[in-house]
């Protein structure tokens, strides 16, 4: 069946718009609160957001679908993403929601729904909760209507959690870093860790006003925090999205690290401790070819999953792993938490720079990447990707990279453009043949 309101993470869309409004929002309450009751216990849902100016709209309309199908809604104000589903199954909860549209701009918003283990929701959960979506709720009685609170810890709660995935004996003394929180859901959380481990915290991206989420700040726009690291003579830079799911590290000459290389440092820390599960790490078809290669010189894998951190995720739970994540800097680190975490994967990458005693640049470049271009072909309906003349020239260019290289077209999850990536031995080739499939996909259009 297709789907009408789930994408590859959740629900998202202009708000006001489509999908993504108030109306919408308090009917997946309704859906997504009838789907979990389940015995005769209070149920009760976690619900947080990011600094997006809809985000109050969004939350009310869905603690008003919850209540009325009698669910308690607990609200936690701002928080990371990986915080929601720390706190649903540490309170106990049935589900929890995060609402926030990651890195997209303020105008944008979305619903993530975790279950009560804390784990994004499966396939098939998403869709019986789409065929709810599209039936009557089922209202409860007067006096069975769920109540709603805000609770005033939660920030600590989730502070004082992912402390924890760093050694008793590790403190960062004497590390200066510009942390960037995107004027997003980490503005007071990450700083805050950061420093009570004791760095000296150079904070920016902290000053939300509803309207300035990851606007020209944040892991997808570097250019302010790599200027602030040369600046301030810091050690390291660390830069987060919306809701603080993923994370890009700036070395200390300015330089941007990418997840694959912080994957391949995680990873082989942890081969060298014997922690290491899975033997390998699980990654997207995203992820450069130099990790594969890398990784196979370690005696290790690299598993690749369809792009999106839940997918990965799935991927890592079958097959026993605890290091995994997306090139765009989603870490997934199962030893400490049920999703993609970047301050936990920060505190991982702090931890190791001061193991080390190398700086950043050094310590962050642990393989060489093969030259790799991706582009976007927006469109506005159809489906280019079927057209013949898209597929030949498609199928030429993958016998022309065969043994060389890698090729991987898609259409996004959360926008109406086809993602074009190559990769290869060779700049020159990889540009050719990428510029290439986007003029055949443009003429298809």
């Amino acid at each position: 069946m297709a789907r009408k309101f789930f994408g590859t993470d959740g629900i998202r869309g202009r708000t006001n718009e489509g999908v993504m409004t108030a109306a919408t929002a308090m009917r997946v309450g309704q859906a997504a609160g009838t789907h979990f009751l389940r015995g005769g216990h209070r149920h009760r849902v976690v619900i947080g957001k990011d600094t997006r100016l809809s985000g109050y709209m969004m939350e009310s309309a869905l603690v008003a679908g919850f209540t009325s199908v009698g669910m308690d809604v607990v609200m936690t104000g701002p928080l990371p993403t990986p915080a929601i589903a720390l706190l649903t199954r540490e309170m106990r909860a049935d589900l929890g929601v995060m609402i926030s549209a990651s890195h997209n701009p303020y105008e944008d918003n979305g619903i993530k729904l975790f279950g009560p283990d804390g784990f994004k929701l499966s396939d098939e959960a998403e869709a019986a909760i789409e065929i709810l979506l599209e039936q009557e709720p089922l209202l409860v009685q007067a006096d069975s209507i769920g109540r709603a609170r805000r609770i005033d810890d939660a920030q600590g709660r989730y502070i004082h959690a992912i402390k924890q995935s760093v050694a008793s004996d590790i403190r960062f003394d004497g590390l200066k870093v510009v942390v960037d929180c995107a004027n997003g859901a980490a503005y007071q959380v990450a700083p805050s860790a950061i420093w009570e481990l004791g760095a000296d915290v150079i904070a920016m991206g902290v000053e939300p006003n509803g309207t300035n989420i990851n606007k020209d700040v944040g892991s997808t726009s570097l250019d302010a925090i790599k200027a602030r690291v040369v600046e301030e003579g810091a050690d390291i830079g660390i830069a987060l999205d919306g809701d603080a799911d993923r994370l890009i590290v700036i070395d200390e000459k300015g330089q941007a690290v990418d997840g694959d290389q912080i994957m391949a440092l995680i990873a082989t820390r942890l081969q060298a401790r014997g922690d290491l599960k899975g033997g390998g790490v699980v990654a997207t078809v995203m992820s450069n070819l130099g990790l594969e290669r890398y990784l196979e010189t370690q005696g290790l894998t690299l598993e690749r999953a369809k792009v999106g951190d839940r997918y990965v995720l799935e991927k890592m739970k079958a097959g026993g792993f605890n290091v995994g994540g997306e090139q765009s800097g989603h870490m997934i680190l199962l030893d400490h938490g049920t999703t993609g975490d970047g301050t936990v994967a920060a505190l991982r990458v702090l931890a190791s720079l001061v193991r080390s005693g190398k700086p950043a640049s050094e310590l962050l470049h642990v393989f060489d990447p093969v030259p790799q271009l991706l582009k976007n072909v927006r469109y506005s309906g159809g489906k280019p990707l079927e057209a013949d003349s898209v597929k030949q020239v498609i199928a030429d260019a993958e016998r022309e990279l065969e043994g060389t290289g890698r090729l991987v077209i898609r259409p996004s999850g959360t926008e109406p453009v086809i993602r074009v990536m190559a990769e290869g031995d060779h700049a020159a080739q990889v540009e050719r043949i990428v510029d290439r499939i986007c003029d055949a996909v443009r003429e298809a259009v």
